[in-house]
């Protein structure tokens, strides 16, 4: 199968809008609850870095599509993990 660089960029446009938009309903649910006791520190803060690295993996090779997504995820999951952090109920 050989594709052209538009069609290869628009697939990664296509699957950044869907593994952003995905973490969205879990981001505001927590926003609105402030309940995270179903949230793992650890695996928060794994995810967190992990997407932090996808974030500067993107800017070095210059795909848009890595950049945006893994900036507004990184947002949202760092947002999610303060919260958890500063939780009194943080267990």
């Amino acid at each position: 199968m050989s594709l052209q660089p538009y069609q290869i960029e628009l697939i990664g446009y296509c699957a950044a809008f869907l593994t952003t938009i995905a973490f969205l309903p879990q981001a505001v649910q927590s926003w609105r609850t402030r309940d995270l006791s179903g949230i793992s520190l650890g695996m928060y803060s794994l995810f967190t870095a992990g997407v932090g690295l996808w974030l500067i993996y993107g800017l070095i090779i210059e795909k848009w599509p890595l950049i945006l997504a893994n900036a507004l995820t990184f947002a949202l999951a760092l947002s999610i993990l303060l919260l958890k952090i500063r939780s009194p109920k943080a267990g």
